[in-house]
């Protein structure tokens, strides 16, 4: 499943914040966009779609906050359902 989010850095904690259109915001405790916070990133969003950290890959926007991200390692019909609890 290939999903777009829009980082923020700098927050207390690591957390899906909501979804504006179809695109997911995170907040991450990283101090900035990086190969810091994208790892930052990549590892709460394993826990969050509960698939391995390999199985997400950043597909653009690798220094940007807003990034194209494909998320494997689970059945399409469960990354929906996963994506759909999002508020």
């Amino acid at each position: 499943m290939i999903i777009r989010v829009r980082v923020i850095p700098n927050c207390g904690e690591n957390e899906v914040v909501g979804r504006v259109g179809s695109v997911v915001r995170v907040k991450v405790d990283s101090p900035e966009v990086n190969e810091a916070a994208n790892r930052v990133l990549i590892q709460y969003l394993a826990e969050f779609f509960e698939v391995r950290p390999k199985s997400i890959h950043i597909m653009r926007g690798e220094k940007a906050r807003e990034k194209t991200v494909n998320i494997g390692g689970r059945s399409e019909d469960e990354l929906k359902r996963v994506m759909e609890s999002i508020p």
